[in-house]
């Protein structure tokens, strides 16, 4: 080796040559980064300190949702519009007796799919509906003629909630859910020929399906994600009666259900009043 080799390798440190047993460091396999947390100055101190800072939004909670299973009267809420009240009865009619009139509406009822109007467009309803009542009855740009001619079996399960409630009932809107795919969307029994603080009666005939509640908050936009919750599965032979300021202050669906469902059928109960001309 020349002196001018020599001299550069003496300055980058190549004297002693690689051992024919090592393996040389293009071959190494390449270190993992060290955690951040195992850096040297973790534990020394920093110029700039933690401040906190009141977000801008109030954060919201969503309240814990109410699942009602059992037997019972439920206040679900309080407002100076009054009191929120469910009853509940799980087991209102027999199984045996639920089966042989859910085959008596199915094939007596004059089923009929029509149309909604929602922000100016038609659609199908996503399930098969009728009408009885001394009145007519609108909503959502559906009108439902007056019709007396009630079924016996209809008027035989009216006569005992009207024993059980007190109330009169002398309208019945009749819902037929095919399957799991069939549902009804958000809404509240609000229409005026409702008049104030409704009572509606609800009896479920077939598959089991999910009835929701979500309390109404103000606001033309409003962010239902923390809304209050309550559902409610209706199983066969179930009787639900929502009254107070149920309908002013909540809202409910029956949701569409990914797998599989039988048929359902949903009788409520409600009073009609002569709409004001």
């Amino acid at each position: 080796m020349n002196s001018d080799k020599r001299r550069r390798a003496r300055v980058q440190g190549g004297w002693a040559a690689p051992s024919k047993n090592v393996r040389s460091d293009k071959h190494k396999p390449k270190a993992e980064p060290e955690p951040a947390w195992l850096a040297r100055n973790v534990d020394q101190p920093t110029q700039r300190k933690f401040v906190y800072e009141q977000p801008e939004e109030e954060l919201k909670v969503k309240p814990e949702e109410m699942v009602i299973t059992k037997p019972g009267l439920y206040d679900i809420s309080l407002e100076p519009s009054g009191v929120s009240r469910l009853r509940f009865f799980p087991n209102f009619l027999d199984p045996q007796e639920a089966s042989t009139l859910f085959e008596q509406l199915f094939h007596n009822i004059p089923w009929r799919q029509r149309s909604v109007i929602i922000q100016g467009a038609s659609y199908l309803m996503p399930r098969l509906t009728a009408w009885f009542g001394e009145q007519p009855y609108s909503y959502s740009g559906v009108t439902h003629d007056a019709n007396l001619q009630w079924p016996s079996e209809i008027q035989e399960l009216r006569d005992r909630l009207e024993e059980i409630t007190g109330t009169r009932f002398n309208s019945l809107l009749c819902n037929f859910y095919r399957d799991g795919h069939d549902s009804i969307d958000w809404h509240a029994d609000d229409e005026p020929s409702l008049g104030t603080n409704p009572t509606v009666a609800s009896l479920s005939f077939g598959d089991t399906r999910m009835f929701e509640l979500r309390k109404k908050l103000p606001g033309p936009s409003p962010d239902y994600s923390c809304s209050q919750a309550c559902r409610i599965p209706l199983t066969s032979g179930t009787l639900l009666i929502m009254e107070g300021a149920t309908q002013a202050d909540w809202q409910h669906r029956v949701p569409k259900e990914y797998h599989d469902r039988g048929p359902r059928i949903n009788l409520t109960f409600r009073v009609i009043y002569p709409e004001k001309t």
